[in-house]
């Protein structure tokens, strides 16, 4: 008696153990797949798309029918997968501890794949048709501005409007459920390895931190909320940085030193000019463009003003962002006062670093050198240039 009492409770020692195993941890999700069109015995391999990159997690044979399965180990958060044939890939996404039932031609393997009742699946779906379609109006754009089909700020304008079209959509998808894996993958598309959503942006960031909050309401311990939120707590302190600085850029008057960094750019014969060789002088910083339907009329203006003012101590220091340096040399032949180019073009961080959105725009520096005013319509430049001068 007393053995089998001893038996028992060794047994209701293990038992417990077991199932005190499977709640911490041993919970698995299965894929059950079928694939028309495959050949049988080749090999399906499924991958796991980490923070740290691809991770082969294991390996099927496909039998006749096409069928093949996969159990793995469940993770803790919404997480990425992908099924690799050949040189074939098919991202997924699971969100829960499921069976996901797969279906699709062996041809074609993500453009066939269907998910069976994978609602998130149904949206990566979605995300990425939006994203196929906002890639080949960007590459488009790209090689119309390129071949000087469309000038640079045509290019920049119908840019943004691409963009805009897929941020609309993936907006709709992080707000209905930002803790989703969906909302994720929305959030982290990339066109050129540069993301469609910039983190650096007021209204972009404002994607970011409903993710990240989400993420760390609900997966507190997970390295992706981990590497989201670091993420995001950087992009922010970076954002209040160029706030601060754009400040100085924004607000009228200003009666401090900008401290902004120099600008020295090559004019028409190649002579490197630096701004900061102007002291002593009131200087407009015009950022343009010359191949516009609004830069003849924006020189003449500007012509006019400088022609009035120059003996007061005026300088113009006009930089052009054209992507034709050469249509860029020709037409500054003529110009009277310091004309520069930026090689980068409508790419050019200067554009950024003065908050420039619009092309033209001009800033007004004291004979201090520090910005005291910021114009965009060209009608008030003589007005502001009076109350320093």
């Amino acid at each position: 008696m007393k053995r089998n009492a001893l038996y028992a409770f060794i047994l209701i020692c293990l038992a417990i153990i077991f199932v005190s195993g499977c709640q911490s941890g041993g919970k698995t999700f299965r894929i059950k797949g079928e694939l028309s069109s495959a050949k049988a015995g080749d090999t399906i391999y499924l991958e796991h798309r980490g923070l740290a990159g691809i991770e082969r997690l294991d390996s099927a044979k496909i039998n006749k029918n096409g069928s093949f399965k996969f159990t793995v180990k469940a993770p803790e958060n919404p997480e990425f997968y992908q099924l690799r044939l050949g040189h074939q890939l098919a991202p997924f996404a699971v969100d829960s501890v499921e069976t996901l039932v797969i279906k699709a031609n062996a041809s074609d393997l993500y453009g066939t794949l269907s998910i069976e009742n994978s609602p998130v699946n149904d949206q990566l779906k979605q995300i990425d048709q939006q994203y196929n379609a906002t890639a080949a109006k960007i590459r488009e754009l790209m090689k119309q501005h390129q071949t000087k089909i469309i000038d640079d700020v045509t290019y920049v304008n119908l840019l943004d409007s691409a963009l805009n079209e897929y941020k609309t959509f993936a907006t709709k998808v992080i707000l209905g459920n930002p803790a989703s894996a969906a909302a994720y993958y929305a959030l982290f598309q990339k066109v050129d390895d540069y993301l469609i959503f910039d983190p650096y942006d007021k209204k972009d960031y404002a994607m970011f931190g409903a993710v990240a909050t989400s993420w760390k309401q609900y997966y507190p311990e997970s390295a992706r909320t981990e590497h989201l939120y670091n993420f995001t707590m950087n992009a922010l302190r970076a954002r209040r940085q160029e706030e601060e600085r754009r400040k100085i850029l924004e607000n009228v008057p200003i009666k401090t030193e900008s401290a902004l960094p120099d600008i020295v750019l090559p004019d028409v014969n190649g002579n490197k000019i630096a701004l900061s060789s102007l002291k002593n002088k009131v200087v407009v910083i015009d950022f343009t463009v010359y191949n516009s339907d609004f830069s003849p009329k924006h020189n003449v203006d500007l012509n006019t003003i400088y022609s009035k003012y120059k003996s007061r101590g005026l300088e113009i220091y006009q930089i052009s962002f054209d992507s034709d340096e050469h249509f860029w040399k020709n037409a500054s032949l003529s110009i009277p006062w310091i004309a520069v180019h930026d090689s980068q073009s409508v790419y050019s961080q200067l554009l950024s670093m003065y908050n420039v959105r619009n092309l033209p725009t001009s800033f007004i520096l004291n004979r201090e050198g520090s910005i005291v005013a910021r114009v965009e319509d060209i009608t008030k430049l003589e007005s502001e240039l009076n109350k320093v001068l």
